[in-house]
Formats: C-alpha cells, sequence, structure tokens
C-alpha cells in the first residue's frame, strides 16, 4: 500500500513509500538534498519497518531536532501502526 508524508522543519517537503506487511519499498523524497536523500531510498529499500526506524529514528540536521530520516522513520512507523490498528478493528467480532 503506497503512503504519503508531508514533512515538517526539514528541507524536503513530502515523502511516499509503500509497505508490504512490515517492508519497507519505494521510498521517495520530494526535495531536500536529492544525493543523500536518493541514498537513504536505496539503503532502506527491503528494510522492516522495526529495521528502519531502529537505524533512522531520532537523526538530527544541522541544528535542527529532526532530519530527512527521522521523518521518515517517524512516517513509516505511524503509516504501520495505523494499519495494523486498522486491521485489528476489522477483526473484532460484536
Amino acid at each position: 500500500m503506497k503512503h504519503e508524508y508531508k514533512t515538517a522543519h526539514v528541507c524536503s517537503t513530502k515523502i511516499t513509500f509503500e509497505l508490504d506487511g512490515d517492508i519497507v519499498r519505494d521510498v521517495v523524497f520530494a526535495g531536500g538534498c536529492s544525493g543523500n536523500l536518493k541514498a537513504i531510498s536505496i539503503l532502506t529499500e527491503g528494510m522492516t519497518v522495526g529495521e528502519l526506524t531502529d537505524k533512522l529514528a531520532g537523526n538530527t540536521c544541522g541544528g535542527k531536532k529532526t532530519s530527512c530520516a527521522d521523518q521518515l522513520a517517524w512516517a513509516v512507523k505511524q503509516a504501520y501502526l495505523k494499519k495494523n490498528d486498522k486491521e485489528m478493528r476489522n477483526n473484532i467480532i460484536v
């Protein structure tokens, strides 16, 4: 499933990615430092949500409290949790 995340407080403006279960695919950043963000996209291809968040969450950029990598970790984790929460609610028998 394709997801889109509007970033905040970083140079990139948007991140799109797909989740195949808990596997991250096709990460694309709009704006930002092209070379670095292309590298992050390549390096994160095929990672699990847990692997990606373990490696990238909390990274900062310059004097900022976040970075494009940190924003990606946040976006992937939130999309995964939202998807699983929705699936769990759909499976509840009333």
